[in-house]
């Protein structure tokens, strides 16, 4: 047998529960899967103490910061407790020292600022909950922080969004460490959307709340997110939303900040963008059918947004699979599915 690969997780009082659980139930269920080297996984607090999480559930850690011995990997966590634990001295001083050990190292959510607090991300481009984008850039000008993103990995760094952003980012180390394959079962064995490209917002159309309360201005845009290859002028909005134009422009620069036009570039975007990672469809069609005059159009909105093109966003996200569908059965792809029943 192969000596194990380590992860250690770093957890404090406050921190999120559902940031540790992802990554850490990810990482097993690869190794249930068949990942070699397996995973060895624990979770590991300054004190070696118990972790109260951020909604009151005790955790129980498994070592103590200053005694990890040899490991691969260090993931800090994220949870309202994130800023106490930044100030925390010698539980920063044990993450830096580890981070200079550590062949990647990784933060889940607010986690960030605990990296950021220790000089880790200063010159590197990061990630977190987009709630406290803008606080991480306040308090720590050096970093470059981008918002949007699910995760972002710079060299040897990698920062997470959100909470579930935490799966996402793991599935990308096991699939980094393993292959796609293995990623793709350990996301059907946790039942949810194979992976999200890191590049994918965190903040979209399909997940920003609350909807607009104006009765016209959720009409024009429920009827663009309907219709996207269709007629989305303001013409054609205004009168499905039956208002004038001029009166739909200020609905949409009263309630979301930008002209209609921006909202029908940003809902042809992400639309063509989910049916290039979930489809076959070829690009030219999606293009057609997201409303984009043509493919070379297409690509360009593409490269602005995601640096790359409909074509390479495709093939490095490896989710050409139709929504719903398995992985196909590979290399012990029936030992598989028996791990997961």
């Amino acid at each position: 047998m192969t000596t194990p690969r380590k992860v250690v997780v770093v957890g404090y009082d406050g921190a999120e529960l559902v940031d540790i659980a992802c990554v850490t139930t990810a990482f097993g269920l690869a190794s249930r899967l068949g990942a070699e080297p397996a995973y060895q996984v624990r979770l590991a607090s300054s004190d070696g103490g118990d972790i109260r999480s951020e909604h009151g559930v005790i955790l129980r850690s498994q070592t103590k910061l200053d005694v990890v011995g040899d490991f691969d990997t260090l993931i800090v966590s994220g949870g309202d407790g994130h800023q106490t634990a930044a100030a925390d001295a010698q539980l920063i001083r044990q993450v830096r020292r580890l981070a200079h050990r550590a062949r990647r190292v990784a933060s889940v959510c607010t986690g960030a600022t605990i990296l950021a607090a220790c000089g880790l991300l200063d010159g590197r481009r990061a990630t977190t909950h987009w709630m406290y984008a803008d606080e991480l850039a306040e308090r720590y000008p050096k970093v470059n922080v981008d918002s949007a993103p699910i995760f972002i990995r710079d060299g040897g760094i990698s920062t997470s969004g959100g909470v579930t952003a935490s799966l996402d980012l793991t599935l990308e180390l096991v699939a980094e460490d393993h292959g796609a394959e293995l990623a793709r079962w350990v996301a059907l064995g946790m039942v949810t959307y194979l992976q999200r490209p890191g590049n994918e917002a965190q903040m979209s159309i399909f997940t920003t709340a609350p909807r607009p309360d104006h009765v016209a201005l959720r009409a024009a845009i429920d009827y663009a997110v309907a219709n996207p290859g269709g007629d989305l002028s303001v013409a054609a909005l205004a009168a499905h939303a039956g208002v004038s134009a001029r009166h739909l422009t200020r609905l949409f620069r009263e309630h979301l900040d930008e002209p209609p036009g921006a909202s029908v570039r940003r809902i042809r975007l992400e639309i063509a963008a989910r049916m290039a990672a979930t489809t076959d469809q070829p690009i030219s069609q999606v293009a057609h059918q997201c409303g984009f005059g043509s493919a070379e159009s297409m690509r360009q909105a593409f490269v602005t947004r995601f640096g790359v093109s409909p074509r390479t966003f495709r093939k490095t996200q490896g989710m050409t699979q139709e929504v719903g569908r398995a992985p196909q059965p590979g290399p012990n792809a029936t030992d598989r599915a028996t791990a997961l029943s």
